[in-house]
This record gives C-alpha cells, structure tokens and sequence, in this order.
C-alpha cells in the first residue's frame, strides 16, 4: 500500500512540474513580420482631389472640414488610404488601408483605431485587422492585430505603429511594423 501511495504522490510531483515549464518555448517569437506604411491625407475643404480621409463626425458647433480644437476631441474619420512598402507616397500602392479613427481624449492627442489593410499585390492577397487605442504623443505605440483572411487568415499579434511624418494636420504617415504570433 505504502509503495501505491508513493507511485502516485511521485506521479502527481511530476505531472505538476511538467505543467510549470511550457512546453512551447517559441511562443514570443513572431511567425511572421511585415512593415508596410500608409498615407492619410485628410479633407480641410481644399484638397478635395487628393485627399484619403474625411471628418464624418464633430462636436456640436464644429464643422466637418477642419479638426476641432483642444486636442480634435470628438471627431471621427473615416479613412481609404494607399499603402507602401516605403515611406514614399509616390511608390506603388501594395493596398489600402481603410477605416476610421475617432479623437477620444480632451487632454492630449489620443485616437482609437478601427481598420483594415486591404492588400492586393504579388507578395500578399487579403487583409489584416487591426483594433486599439492610439496615444498619438507616444513615439512607438502597440495596437492589436485581431486576425485576416486570404494569406493572413485567422492571423493574430502586434503591430508597432510609429508616426514617420506630417505635415500639419493635412498629411501624416504611419510606419506599420506587424509581427504575427499566430499564423494558420
């Protein structure tokens, strides 16, 4: 009986620690990474033929051509911007990023992102989800990956969004550096 129970209590000692370790180490490493950029161009009454984004939504006494002030607080844009492999607006779009953005913070320029890249190139067909909160300040800011069809189906991770320039508050361009820790 003394030998039944020791079996088991070294059974159970060790099924314990087998559950402490992982046993998949690679989890924190990226299955995939990509860095793309994309432009957005927003309407300001004056640049109707180029321009990407358009203000749908303001505070009450504002208009839908110009950012509100204090911090653009209550506008929502809509966005159909190209997308680059480089920093250059010029290059060949690989695809479009499209959207919305909503200013949600009356003490500092903060956004929440809701939007897909549409890719359709030779490298990459299908989109990719993104979801999150923008602190726009902040140099390097996470936003979630939330999952993609066609090559990038069902993917999840991080994308690293960083500010690479403005102009203003017409034009400004967003480095996108997407790891993927899940991909199917």
């Amino acid at each position: 009986m003394a030998a039944k129970a020791s079996t088991i209590i070294i059974f159970l000692m060790l099924l314990s620690l087998s559950s402490a370790f992982p046993t998949n180490m690679n989890r924190h490493k990226p299955c995939k990474n990509l860095v793309l950029y994309f432009h957005d161009i927003i309407y300001n009454g004056e640049n109707a033929s180029n321009a990407t984004s358009a203000i749908v939504a303001a505070p009450q006494g504002s208009n839908l051509t110009k950012l509100a002030s204090q911090f653009h607080f209550g506008n929502i844009a809509i966005f159909d911007d190209p997308i680059t492999l480089d920093n250059n607006l010029h290059s060949k779009p690989v695809g479009r990023a499209q959207g919305f953005y909503i200013y949600d913070t009356k003490n500092t320029f903060t956004s929440w992102l809701g939007f897909s890249f549409v890719l359709n190139s030779t490298d990459h067909q299908g989109t990719i989800n993104f979801a999150g909160a923008d602190p726009i300040m902040v140099k390097a800011r996470d936003i979630s990956v939330i999952g993609g069809t066609g090559d990038f189906f069902m993917h999840r991770g991080v994308a690293t969004i960083m500010t690479d320039a403005f102009e203003g508050e017409v034009y400004f361009r967003l480095r996108v550096d997407i790891k993927f820790y899940e991909c199917w």
